[in-house]
């Protein structure tokens, strides 16, 4: 079985279309869809309507709960809080209270079984949407993070928006980076793959070229509140 994990899409469309367009190529047997569709980008309502075209397994991330009920304060800088908080109430401008219902009702993780292999999959954290673990993590606090709240071969995760893949006492660690918002410097969206055949795994991450022009003019046709996420895209980096 091959799947692709996908994440941080963050109201990108563009990128979102140029992902999807290459896991089609790569005859994926199943998309899952590890959170923030909507928040912070200029087509929030494109965004979440395809991915609810899939045929994918979806959960919660930090910025679906932040468009559902706010940013709060001690969540990000307090020089910050006021702005994201504009954007969200732009973000909300654009859908429809059934699109609120089903960002809340969006579960925070995902177990799979495939082949014999446990996958364990989730936003930030198995107990935080929140926390942030970034790549270059001592093993002990991957572990302690990551690894402890659930037992499996494989453990997925997003939200850094930096891709790696770690190998710790015969388990794999992948973060999947993000589609919309890539923050390592490379103006290319990002996701993984994992493939399981006849006990045999393959792990990869998969770096997509979209047209960062087009989604920067975009930020400014729609009066974005934040016209500073056109130099995140630009940069590929906060």
């Amino acid at each position: 079985m091959k799947i692709a994990f996908i994440s941080d899409i963050h109201g990108n469309a563009v990128a979102l279309e140029a992902v999807l367009k290459d896991i089609e190529t790569k005859q994926v047997d199943k998309i899952c869809v590890l959170g923030d569709l909507c928040y912070r980008g200029p087509e929030p309502k494109k965004s979440l309507e395809l991915v609810q075209s899939l045929n994918a397994e979806v959960i919660k991330g930090n910025a679906d709960e932040w468009v559902v009920r706010g940013v709060q304060k001690g969540e990000v800088p307090e020089k910050v809080l006021e702005i994201m908080n504009t954007e969200r109430e732009w973000t909300v401008s654009c859908l429809q209270k059934k699109d609120l219902d089903y960002l809340a009702g969006l579960p925070t993780d995902l177990y799979l079984h495939v082949e014999g292999l446990a996958i364990s999959a989730f936003h930030a954290t198995p107990e935080s949407l929140f926390e942030v673990v970034l790549p270059n993590e001592s093993d002990e606090t991957l572990k302690t993070k990551l690894m402890l709240s659930t037992k499996a071969d494989i453990y997925v995760y997003a939200h850094i928006h930096k891709p790696y893949i770690r190998y710790i006492n015969g388990k794999i660690i992948i973060n999947i980076g993000s589609v919309g918002l890539p923050f390592d410097g490379v103006k290319k969206s990002s996701y993984a793959i994992v493939e399981v055949q006849n006990g045999c795994v393959s792990t990869s991450i998969e770096r997509i070229q979209f047209d960062y022009e087009k989604v920067i003019n975009q930020y400014k046709q729609a009066n974005y509140p934040n016209q500073q996420m056109t130099n995140v895209i630009r940069n590929a980096s906060i």
